[in-house]
């Protein structure tokens, strides 16, 4: 059974930092791009970041690049997402993505809220 379980989420000021994990199971995690996206009310779900199979290589959204680190850890099975300097156009849920193979497969999401 496929299951990706994100943690980390909850309240921050502005300025503030998060960080996010996101634990994969049920598929052969090594053979994956995994990527964070994020939902606002009223928008589509935007990517925030992914990063490659072997972790090599990342791609941010403009919007969080130099403030966001994506990274992941093959022999844990788990996807990170480094949230510094969080602004208050941050808040929303993120979600853990998983690519590959033919499939993808999401997170239940978490909740990040940048309030002052």
């Amino acid at each position: 059974q496929v299951q990706l379980v994100e943690s980390g989420g909850g309240l921050v000021q502005p300025g503030g930092s998060l960080r996010l994990s996101c634990e994969a199971s049920g598929f052969t995690f090594s053979r994956y791009v995994m990527s964070w996206y994020r939902q606002t009310p009223g928008k589509e779900r935007e990517l925030v970041a992914f990063i490659s199979d072997t972790g090599g290589n990342s791609v941010y959204a403009d919007s969080v690049r130099g403030r966001f680190t994506i990274s992941r850890d093959n022999a844990k099975n788990t996807v990170d997402l480094q949230m510094n300097s969080l602004k208050l156009e941050d808040t929303g849920v993120y979600f853990c993505h998983a690519l590959g193979s033919g499939n993808r497969y999401w997170g239940q999401g978490t909740q990040v809220t940048v309030s002052s």
